[in-house]
């Protein structure tokens, strides 16, 4: 089995919902559902935290995972894609070491991922030899409304 990291990025700027990743959802911030989800899956050898925000950071570390610094501000704007982000976690925290093989992006606004789910997740990227995995999950809510 190859070495997985995962990464969490978790901007401190939000405009929508000012300060989301450190809100406390059911008793802790909502980043630490993500972490100690993380944590907890038995493929995931490393928890990675890609923030802006000191307070994010510490709360991160706090709960077990490992910000290596804090991501430039170029990379935490509203309009900043995930991928430039992960791309930077990558080159400058995954590649130093040599048995970082695998990574695994996980958005810190999904508090009800499951330890289980992330190991599912990981077995069927492995059986399956993949070079990529997406999960998703299926709905048939209306988001959208004529006013």
């Amino acid at each position: 089995m190859l070495h997985t990291t995962a990464i969490i990025p978790a901007r401190g700027g939000s405009k929508g919902v000012p300060g989301k990743n450190i809100r406390i959802i059911n008793g802790k911030p909502l980043i630490v559902w993500s972490i100690e989800q993380a944590l907890a899956s038995k493929f995931v050898k490393r928890v990675l935290v890609s923030t802006d925000c000191e307070q994010i950071a510490n709360i991160a570390k706090r709960a077990g995972a490992e910000v290596p610094e804090l991501r430039p501000a170029i990379l935490a704007l509203d309009t900043t894609p995930t991928e430039p982000v992960m791309l930077h976690a990558i080159d400058n925290w995954c590649r130093s070491s040599e048995d970082n093989e695998v990574v695994m992006l996980l958005q810190p606004t999904s508090p009800l991922r499951l330890a289980n789910s992330i190991d599912e997740a990981a077995s069927s990227f492995y059986m399956q030899s993949a070079d990529s995995l997406v999960s998703v999950c299926e709905s048939h809510a209306f988001f959208w409304m004529d006013m």
